[in-house]
């Protein structure tokens, strides 16, 4: 008669738990909750930014594909100058924009006529004007096309550690109310262990995705960077045969 109600009050205590994830999280500890809402709270901000990234690098590459159709078209580079001057719609215009602000601020100071044995010094400090600021042009658009990469990072490194932290502040607990009630069998040790390992569930959602998500956006934003160093070189060495043969 002991052993059944013993085995009765075991399978009550099991009862009032819920094992569900909204109860797993009702039921845990202020300590394990905040590391679980914290989780939840990165893995949505995580897909987030690899969505946005996603898109956004599909798009840029849909405008460089169309920005290199115009350029290498055989066009006036001074009317694809004017027409994108104001509002440079992807980081490849921008980079474009920038050299020839630059080159043109140098024809309109030569078309006063300046010549003579500094003729090449000045020629060689504008070519080396356009490719600083073509440089520079790159490295912001980039900066910014990289932002929130960082989080990515985090989020796929550390996850893992909180949703162990949570879980281990689980198991001290579980183990203090196993204690506390002088009962170890599995009906009452197994909601506070589900409890605890739920915490390392959620930190391994968070930071599979972000992991993924980071080499994969980092992969194409550095063949993204490596086609705008291309185009930036391409475009130099087109500006500075046109010094050549001024």
């Amino acid at each position: 008669m002991e052993t059944t109600a013993v085995e009765g009050a075991a399978l009550g205590a099991a009862a009032a738990h819920d094992l569900s994830v909204w109860g797993l999280f009702l039921q845990a500890d202020i300590v394990v909750k905040a590391v679980m809402l914290s989780l939840v709270l990165a893995s949505f901000w995580t897909w987030a930014i690899i969505f946005e990234k996603a898109i956004r690098l599909r798009r840029l590459r849909r405008s460089a594909d169309q920005f290199e159709e115009g350029f290498w078209s055989g066009g006036s580079l001074d009317q694809l100058y004017e027409k994108l001057d104001n509002a440079p719609p992807d980081p490849m215009s921008v980079v474009f924009v920038t050299a020839m602000r630059e080159w043109r601020r140098f024809a309109a100071r030569g078309s006063g006529g300046s010549a003579g044995s500094s003729d090449m010094a000045a020629r060689q400090s504008v070519r080396d004007r356009i490719e600083r600021v073509m440089d520079i042009a790159v490295g912001r658009e980039m900066d910014r096309l990289e932002r929130h990469m960082t989080f990515l990072a985090s989020v796929g490194s550390a996850a893992p550690f909180i949703g162990l932290f949570g879980t281990v502040w689980g198991i001290m607990n579980a183990f203090t109310s196993i204690a506390a009630e002088a009962n170890t069998s599995l009906a009452v040790v197994a909601p506070g262990i589900a409890e605890a390992l739920f915490a390392t569930a959620l930190g391994l959602v968070a930071a599979i995705p972000a992991t993924i998500g980071f080499n994969k956006l980092n992969h194409e934003l550095s063949r993204y960077g490596t086609r705008l160093d291309s185009f930036a070189g391409e475009f130099g060495a087109i500006l500075s045969r046109q010094l050549e043969e001024r």
